[in-house]
This record gives C-alpha cells, sequence and structure tokens, in this order.
C-alpha cells in the first residue's frame, strides 16, 4: 500500500523527537506544571503517530500474522492502549496511574521497540551497520 521506506522515515521522524521530548519529561523535576502539560501532550500525539505508522509497516522478520503483524507489532497496540490510559488518569488526578503508564509507555514503546530496531535483519540495522 505504501512504499516501506517512506513510512520508515516517517516512523523516524516521530519516534526520535518523542524519545527527546518522553526522555526529558521523564526527567522534569515539576511534574503538572503547565509546560509539562504541553509537552506532555506533545508527546502522547508523537507516541500515537509512530504507532499508527509502525502498524503500517509489515514485519520483515520473524513470523507475520496474516502475512503483515510481527511481535514488534505488540508494541505499537502498548502504546494504543497506554497513551489513554495515562491521559485519562492525568485528566482525574490519579497521579499514580498516569506515572505507570507513561513509564510503560517510554520502556516498552521507546526502549524495548528501539532495541529491537537495532536488531540485525531490521531496516535501521542495515542503514547504520550496513
Amino acid at each position: 500500500m505504501f512504499d516501506y521506506t517512506l513510512l520508515a522515515y516517517l516512523h523516524l521522524a516521530t519516534v526520535l523527537p518523542a524519545f527527546v521530548l518522553g526522555t526529558a519529561l521523564l526527567c522534569w523535576r515539576q511534574k503538572g506544571s503547565p509546560a509539562h502539560r504541553r509537552w506532555g501532550r506533545c508527546y502522547m500525539v508523537l507516541m500515537l503517530l509512530t504507532a499508527l505508522l509502525s502498524l503500517a509497516m509489515p514485519a520483515r522478520v520473524g513470523p507475520a500474522l496474516f502475512g503483515h503483524f510481527g511481535f514488534i507489532h505488540l508494541l505499537s497496540v502498548l502504546v494504543l492502549y497506554s497513551v489513554p490510559q495515562a491521559w485519562q488518569a492525568a485528566r482525574q488526578g490519579r497521579v499514580r496511574a498516569h506515572r505507570s503508564a507513561m513509564v510503560s509507555l517510554y520502556a516498552g514503546g521507546l526502549l524495548v521497540a528501539g532495541a529491537l530496531a537495532w536488531m540485525p535483519g531490521r531496516m535501521l540495522h542495515g542503514w547504520l551497520f550496513g
């Protein structure tokens, strides 16, 4: 449907700023401040876009369900679940639930998925290590 390389570039264009922003937000000293909320919304939008783009990219490593979805797509589902959960928890003042959802989002959606993207056979590995 879409060119895989174009999707990969779009995916990187959303995930790289999401990683920088997510790291900054986790380290932000004053949680709940207007700036934290504003940048948090940007982070959530970037993560949703990242997950949606990844779902459009067919698995190229390992088994694929319906010839498209691989194990790594489960992390996209985690993102699509965690973002609304985190947003709702924040709106309701459930700080512990919000923090838990955001840490899960960062760890699974960025750290684990990012580590998997560097594995041999993946496009990013090929780009970086030829």
